[in-house]
């Protein structure tokens, strides 16, 4: 059943100011409302006081320093697929953009959104915690930095109270000449909630794996980083691994679930698949 229109008001806000201070007051924020608006048209959309804060200057725009990117926090996902420094040093953020629903989504939704909307199968969040992001938040009464590892609690939990917004994303440029890599498996490649999606960035020598970072989402109440899995792969000599126990170790880091999309074995299955292919990416530019 469709909501009642009735029950709800939206009121723009004229700054961040203005919006936090609404938002003090007990009302909601909507930015893009790719992901409100289905809720919306399901009738599961809390009735009540919602605040626009889509057109807030000091939420968007892309800032480049020589340590880091600052991605506010309306940049659409448009917006981060044709930026060039994004394209060059955050692949894996132009990928994620490239497969998050369609062409008007894209123009619409926001990258702040997709974090606080807080999906264990949302698109940028396993990029973002590959890239080491933090998070600054702000609300009317100061702003604090988050590393974004620790911004999910549980399923649907974040460190976001109701008075707080995310203003920026930022992002240290130490990519530059990593390996990147990013799968996300779903029915289609776009316009599908991901069945399980995979990001990763590995720095190596011909010798070893230096450093590897792996992030999944759609395998446990929250995007997660597989540390323990990364931690098999490091200063290791390439004969040395056992791509069999890495995978193994894997499995004891998720915690996948059977759902509508797909079930348990599935996302196992594939997570691990996964995993190989970014392997022999590593060892196949190795090689070259």
């Amino acid at each position: 059943m469709r909501a009642y229109l009735p029950k709800y008001n939206l009121t723009t806000a004229k700054s961040l100011e203005h919006a936090l201070q609404m938002m003090n007051d007990s009302k909601r924020p909507i930015a893009g409302g790719t992901d409100l608006m289905v809720l919306f048209d399901m009738g599961n959309l809390p009735p009540g006081d919602y605040v626009n804060i889509h057109r807030i200057p000091d939420l968007q725009g892309i800032e480049v320093n020589d340590d880091y990117v600052e991605i506010g926090a309306l940049t659409t996902y448009s917006q981060l697929r044709q930026h060039e420094i994004i394209q060059q040093e955050f692949p894996c953020i132009c990928e994620a953009a490239k497969v998050t629903g369609g062409v008007a989504i894209q123009n619409r939704g926001t990258i702040g959104g997709n974090i606080a909307n807080a999906s264990p199968a949302a698109d940028t969040p396993p990029a973002l915690l590959v890239y080491d992001a933090d998070l600054k938040i702000v609300s009317a009464t100061g702003e604090k930095i988050v590393a974004y590892e620790n911004f999910h609690t549980g399923y649907k939990q974040m460190q976001l109270a109701k008075n707080e917004l995310i203003q920026r994303i930022r992002l240290p440029r130490k990519n530059k000449h990593n390996l990147h890599y990013y799968r996300k498996v779903g029915t289609r490649k776009a316009q599908a909630i991901s069945k399980l999606c995979m990001a990763g960035v590995a720095n190596f020598t011909p010798e070893k794996i230096v450093q590897i970072k792996i992030a999944l989402a759609s395998v446990a109440p929250t995007v997660i980083r597989c540390k323990k899995t990364e931690a098999y792969f490091c200063e290791k000599q390439y004969a040395q691994i056992d791509i069999c126990e890495a995978k193994r170790i894997l499995q004891t880091e998720i915690a996948a679930i059977d759902d509508l999309r797909s079930t348990k074995e599935y996302r196992i299955q594939v997570a691990c698949n996964l995993i190989q292919e970014f392997f022999d990416l590593i060892t196949e530019e190795n090689n070259e």
